[in-house]
């Protein structure tokens, strides 16, 4: 029943932020939104705020330490389907770009740790927040997102780019390389 509940909360949330919801603060009103992906300007994108969790491997992670690199977030599952096509594309992604100073990180949701670990096995080298109840995905407030999503964020922490939906390494990459092209301001 927990599990049940805690699915419909973040199925409650996502849908409401996904409509502009969240405080009444529609982050992307001013950013351009073609087939479900979002493009924000430089000056019209919103900052992320403390994000921290525990990683599915053990360990922790703080967004605030990676200042001065792009950072790519995906939002994943093992019981998301579309999520398992997307995989091997965001890892190629990652390895095209990490020389580049950009780095990822999954955020797994609503599962189990052994099925979680499972998934990623041979999947992915980059590491997850394991976030169960989606507390860490609150903490991205201003685009929390379906599953799965990816965010750009740029290497001053705000968020450049939303894929509101699967993405293949042929549209990621060069998103991911433009933003990551970008200067430091």
């Amino acid at each position: 029943m927990r599990r049940l509940v805690a699915v419909a909360l973040a199925s409650v949330a996502a849908a409401g932020a996904l409509a502009g919801c969240g405080g009444g603060n529609n982050w992307a009103k001013n950013c351009t939104t073609t087939n479900g992906v979002v493009e924000c300007d430089v000056a019209d994108r919103p900052q992320v705020g403390a994000v921290t969790g525990d990683l599915l491997q053990g360990g922790t992670y703080d967004v605030a330490n990676d200042r001065g690199k792009v950072v790519v977030v995906n939002f994943w599952g093992s019981w998301c389907a579309p999520c398992r096509a997307e995989a091997a594309d965001l890892e190629k992604t990652y390895q095209a770009t990490k020389s580049k100073n950009v780095t990822f990180l999954g955020i797994n949701s609503r599962d189990d740790k052994d099925s979680a670990k499972a998934f990623e096995r041979g999947r992915v080298t980059y590491p997850s927040i394991y976030d169960y109840d989606g507390d860490v995905a609150l903490k991205f407030d201003v685009t929390q997102t379906s599953t799965p999503a990816t965010l750009i964020l740029d290497r001053q922490g705000r968020i450049a780019v939303a894929l509101r939906r699967s993405t293949t390494v042929a549209e990621l990459q060069p998103l991911v390389e433009r933003v990551a092209a970008e200067a430091n301001g």
